[in-house]
């Protein structure tokens, strides 16, 4: 089984046996454009071409002749792709005056840049415009549509680039753009319908047309190509077609499933062998570029600030609660890249520097680093529990120190502030009816010691890591099998190929420590809303008082 996993910087591919061990991967980096703060862009012809080149490389990696291999799908960032309706590209960038000012030196193929990428935020004024019509839809969103979401980046392509809207045909999530180029069929999954396009997966009618409407996409589904019903993850769409089995380097023998959101690939593979027992104590996080909180439930809970209830977003049979932090790896970076002392640590900084502050806090049995230095780490606002996306970062208690001592300091600060994000999020989810004591940790973040230790001591919690060293690639390929009809349902296929897990509990001389630094993220989420409120009206308080 082959599962791919389009992240927000490369491709991975893996191929894995059906008792769910990785015999072979590999990996390829796709372009990215910013022609402009919070506009984030990529060309799906690229993404495709580097899909093709990480499948081939992991079928040879793993020695494994192509006709054996009966089954693939595709994870991918909820990234927005625009086609015509004969498949041909469609530009996405920003053109015109004032803020909408596009690059001066445009690109001589105005079509390249194809796909809005998730992390995008051009779309804000258009969330907002949907958070204010108090739609029922609303509710599956913890309160408040994201401008991370699809329909606000729908509405923004139609008020801004209403050339490109009037040329469209077929816009995808990027997960089912990617089936589709592999069988020329239009399906689309319920992961990324669910979760990304309001559609309901639990009403006898999922779309609610009239919210649509009201928004301005009356001609939604005209130009979308969306299907009136979602496919449930693992289904199987059909065989991939001659083109795509040659530039994958597999057969048409391979069946190409319905595949879903690269972090729900991250829950399925990391929370799949449990899905037979009570699962309300345990939360995946996959931790990366951004990071999301993932909790499963067999009773829809809503949560404010916490994105579902969505039935079977991950596995049938579960609703699904999502919390995220939409820069944590970015955020780290941003760090790390703006410091004077970048140098000091290497080719690898945030290795070099991880592997220094693992050992002082193992040395430090609880006693605080930079007790003075906190962090605020909503630098590309807030996605959960707060729900707000003008929300900013704040750090507090820094000097004119730019020694590497310095760049220390502010990066534990950070990746605390991270971890305390995460705890945020859980005393949400907690407070609605979950009890999670156990936080399954995938991504870029459980390779370093560092933060999975600061994540188990700053929540309280037991991080559970998978004994494969893909568990992303893992979820993704058990939708494969499922798919490829290897096993009765995606349940059974997740249970039968879950890796072990191993544990590592908190230390309890951290947690006082983590507690104090905990209040002070609190207080300074309440600060930031005060002064906020003074920036927006300076006389609704007396600065004297």
């Amino acid at each position: 089984m082959v599962g791919v996993d389009v992240g927000s910087t490369s491709v991975r591919a893996g191929l894995f046996t059906l008792d769910g061990r990785l015999l072979g991967r590999a990996v390829c980096p796709i372009a990215t454009s910013r022609p402009l703060a919070d506009v984030v862009e990529q060309d799906s012809a690229n993404i495709w071409q580097s899909v093709c080149t990480a499948v081939r490389g992991a079928v040879a990696d793993s020695g494994v002749a192509a006709e054996r291999v009966v089954g693939i799908a595709y994870d991918a960032t909820c990234s927005l792709v625009v086609r015509q309706a004969d498949g041909a590209k469609i530009g996405v960038t920003p053109v015109g005056g004032g803020a909408e000012q596009a690059d001066p030196d445009p690109d001589p193929d105005p079509d390249q840049w194809d796909t809005i990428v998730w992390m995008d935020h051009r779309a804000i004024a258009q969330a907002e415009d949907c958070s204010a019509t108090g739609a029922e839809v609303l509710r599956f969103l913890g309160g408040r549509m994201s401008p991370e979401m699809e329909i606000p980046k729908l509405m923004w392509l139609k008020r801004h680039r209403p050339d490109s809207w009037a040329r469209s045909g077929l816009i995808f999530d990027l997960a089912d753009f990617l089936s589709w180029m592999s069988t020329g069929r239009n399906e689309r999954s319920v992961c990324t319908l669910t979760c990304k396009w309001t559609y309901l997966a639990h009403a006898d009618q999922p779309w609610d047309r009239a919210f649509l409407a009201q928004v301005g996409l009356e001609d939604f589904f005209e130009r979308t190509g969306v299907p009136d019903r979602a496919l449930p993850i693992g289904a199987a769409i059909g065989p991939l077609t001659g083109a795509a089995a040659a530039a994958l380097g597999l057969t048409t023998r391979c069946v190409v499933a319905a595949g879903l959101i690269d972090a729900h690939a991250g829950a399925l593979g990391t929370l799949g062998g449990h899905l037979g027992e009570s699962i309300d104590n345990r939360i995946a996080l996959i931790a990366g570029t951004s990071s999301c909180n993932m909790g499963l439930t067999t009773v829809p809970r809503f949560i404010p600030g916490v994105w579902g209830p969505y039935d079977g977003a991950v596995c049938d049979g579960f609703h699904l609660s999502e919390g995220g932090q939409s820069a944590t790896g970015a955020l780290l970076d941003h760090i790390v890249e703006g410091h004077p002392a970048r140098a000091a640590f290497g080719p690898k900084p945030h290795d070099a520097i991880g592997a220094i502050l693992h050992a002082r806090i193992t040395q430090a049995k609880g006693s605080a680093l930079a007790p003075r230095l906190h962090v605020l780490p909503d630098f590309h606002g807030n996605r959960s529990p707060l729900a707000d996306p003008n929300a900013v970062g704040v750090i507090s208690g820094l000097t004119l120190d730019r020694s590497a001592e310095s760049l220390l300091d502010l990066y534990w600060a950070t990746a605390a502030a991270i971890a305390y994000g995460v705890r945020h999020i859980i005393d949400r989810m907690n407070e609605a009816g979950y009890a999670i004591d156990t936080i399954h940790l995938s991504g870029g973040h459980a390779a370093n010691p560092f933060l999975v230790n600061l994540y188990a001591d700053a929540c309280g919690c037991a991080i559970a890591r998978s004994a494969c060293p893909e568990p992303v690639l893992l979820g993704t390929a058990i939708a494969a099998a499922a798919g490829a009809g290897r096993y009765d349902g995606l349940a059974a296929a997740a249970r039968a190929m879950a890796a072990d897990d191993a544990l590592l509990h908190p230390d309890p001389q951290a947690r006082a420590m983590h507690d104090r630094r905990y209040a002070v993220f609190l207080a300074m989420h309440r600060h930031r809303q005060e002064l906020d409120r003074l920036t927006a009206d300076p006389m609704t308080a007396d600065p004297t008082a």
